[in-house]
């Protein structure tokens, strides 16, 4: 019996981590399967609903890291991860992602000689003052099995010179996690409890640094969107880390009464209001993601994004950090200049199941 243990540690590492450990439940007479949350979101918003609406179990390990600098986060993880791979030798980790678990486990379990796969493996945003990128190009650099999402991830891993047996471009365990939960999610009555109707209302999220930790930067994104908010409603569950920044600015009052600032959402709830929404404005990177399989607009807050898929040939906007060009093309796409967008290759439900064929292929030789 072969043993794999699965690492999650943020948000959006649920959605990938829970197809692939339904996956492996027709391999359960080879594969034990193990799940350790390292707790790098420590918020029960953030992190236990989604284990109870996406109905994965109780994980088997949680190591309570919580929050910190960039260094004592990742060491954290790697002193408490290490304890669990030595006693439990697993013939493989799987990480997902590029959050400071994914580098982090990778890390502690190629120095034990384990075997690491990487799911979202290729994605660059060629901005390495992102400490994502930085993530995302170590891992890659040091996984045996590297699962790509879109074809320009299997371009900048041949670039990087990894080499090609390592490589499988298996789709987006992302819409594997959308496409299973489908029904659930058209059933979600968010839109009664926050008093909308489909198609009349904006939805925005904000979180990564460079848009919250500038007073400046923040400042106009509030702007943004109050402008918006008028005549209309915009709904905008608030990252921790944003609605810390705000009280820390000062910029409480500067929230027009007509945005409507909620906790963040569980998965269901949210993306029952990214499918209804007319345009979500964000600066994540899934989003952009379920916004192009959804066929829903998308305004990305952002200088570059990782997934230009997304933009190539989904409804992604990429408007930079310019609020006054974002402005511009939150402006055209509300008069009618809209990306019709297609849903990209092998973004189908079904990547779980390449994921999990080609790990079994590998443990067991």
């Amino acid at each position: 019996m072969k043993k794999i243990i699965s690492v999650v540690g943020a948000r959006p590492n649920f959605m990938k981590i829970a197809p692939i450990h339904f996956g492996f439940s027709r391999y359960r007479d080879c594969v034990t399967h193990l799940i350790c949350h390292t707790g790098q979101h420590y918020d029960e918003k953030m992190s236990k609903v989604f284990f109870d609406e996406l109905g994965m179990p109780k994980p088997d390990f949680y190591l309570g890291i919580g929050s910190g600098s960039h260094a004592v986060q990742t060491a954290g993880v790697m002193v408490s991860f290490e304890k669990i791979l030595l006693d439990e030798k697993p013939d493989l980790v799987i990480v997902a992602g590029d959050v400071n678990s994914t580098i982090a486990c990778s890390l502690v379990a190629k120095k034990l000689h384990i075997a690491v796969a990487h799911v979202e493996a290729g994605l660059r945003s060629f901005d390495r003052e992102m400490p994502e990128e930085i993530n995302r190009i170590l891992t890659d650099t040091i996984s045996d099995l590297l699962f790509v999402t879109e074809e320009t991830g299997l371009k900048n891993l041949k670039k990087e010179g990894i080499a090609d047996e390592k490589v499988f471009f298996t789709g987006n365990v992302m819409i594997d996690s959308l496409v299973n939960n489908s029904s659930v999610i058209d059933a979600s009555d968010i839109l009664d409890k926050l008093r909308i109707r489909k198609g009349g209302y904006l939805l925005a999220t904000i979180h990564r640094p460079s848009n919250v930790d500038k007073q400046e930067s923040l400042s106009g994104i509030l702007r943004l969107l109050n402008k918006y908010a008028q005549g209309r409603k915009v709904i905008f569950p608030v990252h921790p880390r944003t609605r810390s920044n705000i009280k820390a600015f000062g910029l409480e009052n500067d929230i027009s009464p007509d945005l409507i600032l909620t906790e963040p959402i569980g998965y269901i709830d949210f993306l029952n209001l990214v499918k209804n929404t007319t345009l979500v404005i964000t600066d994540s990177g899934g989003i952009q993601e379920e916004s192009t399989y959804l066929g829903v607009q998308c305004v990305t807050l952002r200088d570059n994004t990782e997934r230009p898929v997304t933009v190539t040939t989904g409804t992604n906007h990429l408007a930079g950090t310019d609020m006054s060009k974002a402005d511009l093309i939150i402006s055209e796409v509300l008069g009618g200049k809209i990306k019709k967008g297609t849903i990209p290759a092998l973004w189908d439900g079904k990547a779980a199941e390449r994921i999990c064929s080609q790990i079994i292929q590998h443990i067991l030789g």
